[in-house]
């Protein structure tokens, strides 16, 4: 075989999906043309109207001074030929490289021209007023790169509001003050708003969809590369969209143009982007991933490139130059798989000085198994078609011993393992402490829309003071009194709930992590069952990994949270709102579905991504300073709720096959691999133990006890009845506390008896007055003691009113009513069962 080189065409700047394609061929942007109406009119009627209102200045001097610069830009341009004043700028050559400052060239063709009559420094500030007169006029049409490029003029969208189109300005203005963004963000979207009318004329309405994907495009064209000054900013397009300009099939979301979301590639991209360099290898990959390609979804496929084009090939050619056969000498192979095993490890240390280590890589295996099935695959290929394949079949460089399944998957087991016994034991502290900081950030939040500029106010602990704001912001920000340092107390309180979301129905459902973000209103299904017509509420979890739907069962911890959830998001008139979601495994855009997790992104309003759903539960398990054994901070991956879900449910007699079910796993194999408990045998061997010790046990204990037997345990129950509620005592057990009901931990207030804690309390009230009176101190004190108790047992039952009547009724059984249908019993069906 012969080694040739790839012409490969340079990666573009400016890539998106097949579907922003289509979209930007169905909304293209406004021709540019060479010239119009007031283009073509004279010096004399140009000068006439700009000497009107509402060209004309305010006061003389901002007249003086427009005139001035006015005239000093016509000069110029009349130097040039052209029958209108677009045709003497385009003639002039000033607008083809904002990066150049123009200035300088009208400086210079006025001075050889003998009409520079001030002096340079004062020309050359006043001549962006005199350009910028002419574009808002709509006499000049510069180009949108040159706008964006060129550092004068600034500002064009104050002159677009005084001379062009006062009433669409103002109105986005307006929705800028009633939007959720910064002047920071919402001041640059108006000043592109007002680029668009400057290049391509016309009114705010006028603006198109195309004309903003063609700004989008042009913004990345003239500042490549990544920027963090907002620069290629969508707020623009957002902000047109939210005033209604757009039509209804109008793209829903702009982030479909951003090469972020490129879409899905041809085979040859993904193989091509790795510059192969033999010309016959590199097409064989083409075809045997087109091949695999309608087997295999395309996230697969991607990895599945990356594999065997990157850490394969592209590594061979790179440490063999010349290569150009799947051939590969033992020694070859060998040193291949040995760079494979190991990656190198740069890291900085405390003097600066950069130190590399090489450590074993965790994905070797997996890259092994793939290029051994490439080599496999081809030598079965090539018996069923030994013209396209039979050349490439040659033996596998990679044996079967050099793949060791069990050992990995014992590795990954055992670290699975003690990952979850790790985190199993604070899980509760992490549920405890996002709840807390839920509604502490909440508090926060509260109190400062109560408070004044310069107020201070204290919540949970923290005190902060309202910030003095110079210009307006939609986000409440509070300084930290010691440091200063401002916070955004409404992100504080949306990442805040949002990670105590995710962190409960993570953990109530063992759910994946992707699941959970195409969780969506539609997921809420009810089921009524034929025999007693109970109505049972289920979470309908969408195809993910398995491409199969199940349904889980949502208790009323979990419908809690769904309610708040569906409370948050749903609009003014109870619905839901509807999201386009990007599929990062398919790389497609979805169509817009009523999820769940969502939230308001400057004025749009987006899903929460899987990467932002990790970032959520990160940052707020940092806040709770948790730490491993190792004394390190302790970090949960959203699949580690899975796995503990799945422990959890076992440990607490679960059937593996209904946790499989529940799971989504189509072997029961791998749900136990989830488990991280004993193994099988030591849970056998402990039962046999348990089962011999009980026969050796006297045979009395499991005798069925007798009817008096029966009545007497029955009688505990009842006797546990008391004024305030139950009592939560063991049966076979006596009241240790002499009958002092309101001191005792066991004793369960019921909510309706409320009015008997209060009359308690106002009682022990009068009595500890008598006994201090009296001078009965002995008495005062434990009088105290009990009146501590019933101010805690009226805390508690105010705490559950106040649950019960903030939760929203969705139509949904509560625990409560499934309780007391369960417990009433017909006694026809008693006597039946009997």
């Amino acid at each position: 075989m012969t080694t040739t080189t790839i012409g490969l065409q340079t990666p573009r700047t400016w890539q998106v999906s097949s579907e922003a394609q289509a979209l930007m061929e169905k909304f293209p942007p406004r021709l540019v043309f060479g010239a119009w109406p007031r283009t073509r009119e004279s010096r004399v009627v140009l000068e006439g109207r700009m000497a009107v209102a509402p060209f004309r200045g305010d006061d003389s001097q901002s007249r003086c001074h427009r005139k001035a610069s006015l005239q000093a830009v016509l000069d110029w341009l009349e130097l040039y030929p052209g029958q209108s004043w677009q045709q003497r700028w385009q003639a002039t050559g000033a607008g083809r490289d904002g990066q150049r400052d123009w200035r300088l060239q009208v400086l210079a063709d006025l001075a050889t021209a003998g009409l520079l009559d001030r002096h340079p420094g004062y020309a050359r500030k006043i001549l962006g007023t005199g350009l910028i007169q002419l574009i808002g006029g709509d006499y000049l049409r510069p180009s949108v790169g040159w706008l964006m490029a060129t550092a004068s003029p600034l500002r064009i969208a104050n002159e677009m509001a005084k001379v062009r189109d006062p009433d669409g300005i103002a109105e986005l203005r307006t929705a800028r003050l009633a939007g959720t963004v910064g002047d920071s963000t919402m001041i640059p979207a108006i000043e592109k708003i007002a680029l668009v009318m400057a290049a391509k004329g016309g009114l705010v309405c006028n603006v198109t969809i195309g004309d903003c994907l063609e700004l989008m495009r042009i913004s990345r064209e003239v500042f490549p590369g990544p920027t963090r000054s907002g620069r290629h900013s969508p707020v623009f397009y957002q902000l047109l969209h939210s005033t209604g300009l757009f039509p209804a099939d109008a793209p829903p979301t702009v982030r479909m143009f951003s090469p972020v979301f490129a879409g899905q590639v041809p085979v040859e991209q993904l193989v091509d982007r790795y510059q192969v360099t033999c010309r016959p290898v590199r097409d064989l990959l083409v075809e045997y991933l087109r091949e695999r390609q309608p087997a295999i979804d395309y996230g697969t496929l991607t990895s599945l490139a990356t594999t065997l084009v990157l850490w394969f090939w592209k590594d061979l050619e790179r440490h063999h130059p010349g290569i150009d056969s799947l051939r590969l000498s033992p020694e070859t192979a060998s040193a291949w798989k040995q760079r494979i095993r190991t990656k190198v490890v740069r890291s900085r240390g405390a003097d600066g000085e950069i130190t590399e280590t090489t450590v074993e890589r965790d994905t070797a295996t997996d890259a092994l198994t793939t290029v051994r099935s490439f080599y496999l695959d081809l030598a079965q290929w090539a018996l069923d078609d030994p013209g396209r394949w039979g050349q490439w079949a040659v033996p596998c460089p990679i044996r079967a011993t050099d793949i060791q399944h069990k050992k990995m998957n014992s590795r990954r087991k055992a670290r699975m393992d003690q990952r979850t016994r790790d985190r199993l034991p604070v899980l509760p502290a992490l549920v405890e402490a996002v709840g807390r900081e839920r509604k502490a950030a909440a508090g926060r939040l509260a109190a400062a829309r109560a408070a004044q500029p310069g107020d201070t106010f204290t919540v949970d602990g923290v005190t902060l003071r309202l910030a003095q704001l110079a210009r307006h912001s939609p986000r409440i920000w509070a300084e930290e009194p010691a440091t200063g340092r401002r916070r955004d107390l409404i992100r504080e309180e949306d990442n805040a709930f949002w990670a105590w979301a995710a962190v409960e129905v993570l953990r109530m459902t063992g759910v994946r992590v992707e699941e959970l973000t195409e969780l969506s209103h539609h997921s809420l299904v009810q089921y009524r069952t034929p025999a007693t017509g109970e109505l049972i509420p289920l979470l309908q979890i969408p195809p993910s990994k398995t491409d199969e739907e199940r349904l889980l069962v949502i208790s009323p911890e979990l419908a809690d949270v769904l309610s708040a959830i569906v409370c948050r998001i749903r609009n003014s008139d109870g619905s839901v709102p509807l999201v386009v979601a990007y599929d990062h495994h398919e790389k497609v855009w979805n169509p817009p579905i009523p999820l769940l997790f969502q939230r308001t992104i400057a004025l749009e309003i987006r899903p929460i991504p899987i990467a932002g759903i990790r970032v959520l539960v990160s940052d707020a398990l940092a806040r709770t300073g948790l730490t491993d054994v190792t004394g390190k901070p302790l970090d949960f991956a959203p699949h580690d709720f899975r796995r503990i879900f799945t422990t959890d449910a076992i440990m607490n007699g679960m059937p593996p096959h209904i946790a499989q079910l529940l799971l989504g796993h189509k072997d029961i194999n791998t749900t136990m691999g989830y488990k991280a408990v004993y193994p099988e045998e030591a849970i056998n061997g402990h039962r046999a133990f348990i089962a011999r010790r009980r026969g050796l046990r006297p045979s009395e204990e499991y005798r069925h006890p007798s009817d008096a037997e029966w009545d007497e345990f029955l009688g505990h129950f009842e006797r546990r009845r008391l004024a305030l509620g139950d009592c939560g005592r063991a049966y076979g057990t006596n009241c240790i506390h002499e009958h002092s009901c309101v001191r005792c931990p066991l004793l369960r207030v019921d909510p309706e008896q409320r009015h008997r804690l209060i009359e308690i309390r106002t009682n022990l009230t009068a009595r500890i007055a008598e006994a201090e009176r009296e001078g009965w101190l002995g008495e005062a004190d434990g009088l105290r003691v009990s009146l501590a108790a019933a101010k805690e047992k009226l805390a508690q039952v105010d705490g559950a009113i106040q649950r019960r009547e903030a939760a929203v009724n969705l139509g949904m059984p509560t625990f409560a009513t499934i309780a007391g249908r369960n417990t009433a019993i017909d006694p026809a069906d008693h006597r039946a069962a009997e």
